[in-house]
């Protein structure tokens, strides 16, 4: 998906750069500026973002925005009532987010149900203030609640025994966790943020993974990082 990203703004720019120069010849006059002309570098990625299944709320945060400051610009609305409804806006889709979540489930809900009936729990570790730094190697993993507010959590999984698909649920309150998993380790993302998110930025990714880690990230005004 990261591939077909690059390709797609690949050709974006080549076909801009291709317009721009015929313009300047004068063999062509196609006007590509008009009002709000920036807001598509909003509604774009948060288009692409929607689509390859990352942080999905953020990605539908930022379209609305997008969209909202075009048609402010087209003087369809007026900025004055962007910035009325900008927090109540993202307050109601995160509330909708959160509720169909839980209505309707994934996979790590079934997994923690699961665990709870074989009396089983989630490795638990908080940095409030302060960093915490866990390596699992060695170690059979099953899973873990990470917390980090006005602190830091790192989290490395690379040394892991990771026989079973797991759950990580992530909570960042103006702080960072980084978890850091082996080549052969697929992640599935669900993220509930606000002022934040949950980005993956491993550079490596294989189309034969063993298991599935399911990472719920809980983000305000902080950051869930995958590497």
């Amino acid at each position: 998906m990261r591939k077909s990203n690059n390709i797609f703004w690949g050709v974006i720019l080549l076909l801009l750069g291709v317009v721009l120069v015929l313009n300047a010849l004068d063999i062509t006059d196609i006007h590509l500026f008009f009002d709000g002309w920036w807001t598509l570098f909003i509604i774009v990625p948060s288009l692409i973002g929607l689509t390859n299944g990352h942080d999905r709320t953020g990605n539908l945060i930022g379209l609305c925005i997008g969209v909202f400051l075009l048609l402010c610009c087209q003087g369809i609305l007026s900025f004055g009532l962007l910035w009325k409804l900008a927090v109540p806006g993202i307050i109601i889709i995160i509330g909708l987010k959160m509720i169909l979540g839980n209505v309707f489930g994934n996979k790590s809900d079934e997994i923690m149900k699961n665990m709870r009936l074989n009396g089983e729990h989630l490795f638990e570790t908080c940095g409030v203030f302060c960093g915490q730094n866990i390596n699992f190697a060695g170690e059979e993993f099953h899973g873990a609640e990470l917390t980090a507010v006005f602190g830091g959590v790192k989290c490395d999984l690379r040394g892991a025994v990771i026989e079973n698909d797991c759950v990580i649920n992530a909570c960042s309150i103006f702080g960072g966790i980084d978890l850091i998993v082996p080549d052969n380790v697929n992640v599935k993302i669900r993220s509930n943020s606000l002022f934040g998110g949950v980005s993956d930025k491993r550079k490596f990714q294989s189309d034969n993974y063993m298991t599935t880690i399911y990472v719920n990230g809980t983000c305000m005004f902080g950051g869930v990082e995958i590497q």
